[in-house]
């Protein structure tokens, strides 16, 4: 089973969006195995984009991702990036489709409302910054089976 982490940034949380973001996650079977409402210091937010360090977006990143409160989700399943990837729409609002998270609610990248993970490597390692193993929860839907062959 793969493993992604969904951040709800500050604008998604401001705009009052989580209920119908995480909606639309679930709806679409996805299986959250775990949720907090935090606010991200800078040292793990320099973690969490180490991959930008350097770029000229960097420090912008990190000023606006600890600029207010987010909701963190671990979400696991069976091809669980290319699925909420695809939910969530492309990373520049314009170009992402419309029936998308970003293509429904948002218009500016810099204020595109979420953030998936974009690999199972990179799903794993964001889900160790965020989570403890004893914060995840293993539990079974009964709706599961008819969700995944």
């Amino acid at each position: 089973m793969e493993q992604s982490i969904i951040i709800l940034k500050p604008d998604a949380l401001q705009r009052g969006l989580i209920g119908p973001i995480l909606t639309r996650l679930e709806q679409r079977g996805l299986k959250l195995v775990g949720l907090k409402l935090l606010q991200i210091e800078e040292a793990l937010a320099r973690k969490h984009y180490a991959a930008h360090e350097g770029k000229p977006f960097f420090p912008g990143l990190v000023q606006y991702i600890t600029s207010g409160p987010v909701v963190v989700v671990a979400i696991r399943g069976k091809a669980v990036i290319e699925i909420v990837r695809n939910t969530v729409g492309a990373t520049n609002p314009i170009k992402a489709a419309p029936g998308t998270i970003r293509g429904d609610f948002a218009v500016d990248i810099g204020r595109n409302l979420i953030h998936a993970s974009d690999s199972p490597a990179s799903g794993d390692q964001e889900v160790a910054i965020f989570f403890k193993p004893e914060e995840l929860v293993a539990w079974n839907r009964s709706t599961d089976s008819w969700v995944n062959e």
